[in-house]
């Protein structure tokens, strides 16, 4: 596959310049050097006749000249991956290659179980799979370094109508309040999240997205929660709640250790806290068969898990 070939590259180096706003972040992603950035911008610059990037202190920013230039580079990219597809259609074998990008707790509870499926059914289609953080696999995407996204919305991230992505719902995800099994909410039933209002919290700032799902069901339970600790990992978070340190919330899909050290309490109320994971593609691409192929297959992970229902 040409696999955006056919335009400018500096284009790409632009887009992403945009979304990580500074030279030295789109290197890192694009896996150049700042130099090589600024030197493709200055070209394209110059081949253009107009001034894409003003001096601002230590940083850069675009002029309105440059977002011209990036509104017409997301039109050319839309329509090329289109183009890409159509192709497709004309070639057989089902050869390909499809990347995901997932937070871990999707990773592990879907895109893995997608991967095998295409596997066993596409076995000329090659997957790769990467943990990401949910901030950063929209840049990946437009680097084309990843084929198809599966992520938490956040307040940073791209709205749903950007241009550049196709962002999908995938699958809403409750949320579990994790305690430890001598905890008083351990043993009956569904609670309210207002219950553990007065108890230490463990929170997760190195997962932006998850840390602010806790912060947001506390203040629509009408409180603030308590910060005693702060663990990102998931067997962490656990083995602090196991011990008695905090309590937290945790995503239905979460892995937690075997056994009975941690016990998982369904929440209830109005409205119960969830989180929704989405896929992102960039716009256009899903119609290339080996990215519909990955779409389809994390849609059947996704109405498998809803079927399962609540874990242990």
């Amino acid at each position: 596959m040409l696999n955006g070939h056919m335009i400018d590259p500096r284009l790409r180096t632009l887009r992403v310049l945009q979304q990580e706003g500074t030279v030295t972040a789109a290197a890192d992603v694009l896996h150049l050097t700042p130099s090589t950035v600024s030197q493709q911008l200055r070209g394209l610059a110059k081949d253009l006749g107009v001034q894409l990037l003003e001096a601002q202190g230590r940083r850069v920013r675009l002029t309105p000249a440059a977002y011209t230039v990036l509104d017409h580079a997301d039109a050319l990219c839309s329509q090329w991956e289109r183009a890409q597809a159509d192709l497709a259609e004309h070639r057989r074998g089902g050869f390909g290659q499809v990347r995901f990008a997932a937070v871990s707790s999707a990773l592990a509870a879907l895109v893995t179980p997608a991967a095998a499926r295409l596997r066993e059914e596409h076995p000329r289609l090659t997957v790769r799979m990467a943990e990401e953080e949910s901030e950063k696999v929209f840049s990946l995407l437009l680097a084309r370094r990843t084929d198809i996204a599966v992520v938490i919305p956040t307040a940073d991230g791209p709205p749903p109508d950007d241009p550049r992505f196709d962002q999908r719902p995938l699958l809403d995800e409750p949320q579990d309040l994790l305690v430890a099994p001598d905890h008083p909410l351990a043993g009956g039933g569904a609670v309210r999240l207002a219950d553990a209002a007065r108890e230490p919290w463990i929170g997760s700032p190195g997962r932006p997205d998850q840390h602010q799902v806790m912060i947001t069901a506390c203040a629509a339970a009408g409180f603030t929660p308590r910060i005693a600790h702060h663990a990102n990992d998931w067997f962490a978070v656990s083995a602090m709640v196991a011990e008695g340190f905090g309590i937290a919330i945790v995503p239905r899909l979460a892995p937690l250790p075997p056994g009975d050290q941690v016990v998982r309490v369904p929440l209830r109320g109005e409205p119960v806290p969830s989180r929704r994971i989405i896929t992102c593609v960039r716009w256009g691409s899903d119609r290339q068969p080996p990215i519909a192929h990955g779409l389809e297959a994390l849609r059947r992970a996704a109405a498998e898990r809803r079927a399962r229902g609540r874990p242990r």
